[in-house]
């Protein structure tokens, strides 16, 4: 057994590829046209996951208002999603140069060196590699 999605809401589908997969370099698995949403207009199903990844985030258009409330805050304004990755120093100043908008400064915790990001819909992730020294 393994979680194998997590839905984000997202304003729409092609800036959210590129923003996961041009700026953050996940793959893109699928995008595929779906059945139509309740209101008749067409969706896609869109996985992008990070490489090497089994778990993937299945990029949601938003339907509706009510849907649209949840852009950016799907988890309530706390961190709710968790990047880690080999190489901190790397992650951090590639993320940097593509325009990441990091809304803390790098620090050190007993699990590893981590900053958080907000991403193109607003939600925020921490960015997180190994500890110093470790």
């Amino acid at each position: 057994m393994h979680l194998s999605l997590v839905a984000i809401v997202v304003a729409d589908y092609d800036p959210a590829i590129e923003y996961f997969v041009g700026v953050l370099g996940f793959e893109l698995v699928e995008d595929s046209p779906a059945v139509t949403t309740v209101g008749g207009r067409p969706k896609r199903w869109v996985v992008v996951r990070p490489p090497g990844a089994a778990t993937g985030l299945l990029l949601a258009r938003a339907d509706g208002e009510r849907q649209a409330t949840a852009i950016g805050n799907q988890v309530a304004g706390r961190v709710g999603f968790f990047l880690h990755v080999e190489d901190f120093a790397e992650s951090y100043e590639r993320m940097s140069r593509a325009g990441v908008e990091f809304v803390t400064e790098p620090r050190d915790e007993p699990y590893g060196r981590v900053v958080v990001f907000a991403d193109i819909a607003g939600n925020k992730w921490d960015l997180i590699g190994p500890a110093q020294g470790a």
